[in-house]
Formats: C-alpha cells, sequence, structure tokens
C-alpha cells in the first residue's frame, strides 16, 4: 500500500504580500520554495501540527484560522494530502531555524520561485480565488 502523508501549510498574508520559505539544501524537494508547514503526526490535529512546524522552523506563533485549500498530489513513492490554512503572525520575526531562507512576495510575484508539484497546485487554487 501507497504511503499517504498528511501535510499542512500557512497562508501568512501581511500588506498584501505572502510568506513562502525555501526549503534547506539537504531536504527533500531541495531549495524550492512553499508555503511554511510540515507533517501532520498520528493524533495531532491540523492546527496543532502548523503551529508547531512553524514555532520549529522559523520561531514564529500563529493564530490557524480558516482552511483555505485541499490538495490532492500523487510524488513517485508517496500521496500527499495537503492543506492549507489562513493563519495570522502574532509572534516573529521570522527566523531561519530548520528554513533556508524566507520571502514575502506579492501574488503577481509567485511565479518567479520553483515550488513543487503539490504546492503548484494549492498555488494555482490561490491565484484564482
Amino acid at each position: 500500500m501507497r504511503r499517504k502523508i498528511r501535510v499542512v501549510g500557512a497562508m501568512i498574508e501581511r500588506d498584501g504580500h505572502y510568506l513562502i520559505t525555501q526549503r534547506p539544501p539537504t531536504a527533500s524537494l531541495p531549495l524550492l520554495w512553499e508555503f511554511p508547514g510540515g507533517r501532520v503526526e498520528p493524533g495531532e490535529t491540523d492546527q496543532a501540527a502548523l503551529a508547531r512546524e512553524l514555532r520549529e522552523e522559523m520561531d514564529i506563533g500563529v493564530e490557524v484560522g480558516g482552511r483555505v485549500i485541499h490538495v490532492e498530489h500523487a510524488y513517485e513513492d508517496y500521496d500527499i494530502d495537503f492543506c492549507v490554512y489562513r493563519c495570522r503572525l502574532t509572534q516573529g520575526p521570522v527566523q531561519h531555524i530548520r528554513v533556508h531562507d524566507h520571502r514575502w512576495v506579492r501574488p503577481d510575484e509567485i511565479d518567479q520561485y520553483e515550488f513543487p508539484p503539490a504546492d503548484e497546485k494549492s498555488i494555482a487554487k490561490l491565484l484564482d480565488l
């Protein structure tokens, strides 16, 4: 049976710009850009996982709001069940603990960055909103 991984991402907006982060050079899909977030551990809610991942990766605090996007994507070796939630930054600034870099980008600038396929789908949906 194929592995299915539940992943959550944060759509954090500030002054019309969205926070995107760059994956570390040693990670899978190295140096690609994404909405920050990560895996949901067994027994964890999406909201708890998202808050934990953002704290671990960038030492930021967020208030998790409503789900804006749900995408499923099949990679070669596993399936991703990917949900993006609107979040409000409550504690910052962004630190690079487990991210390589970050940017605040306008929606019309997002296509200048390379994203993993699952994120590409969610961004396409996001920009159609």
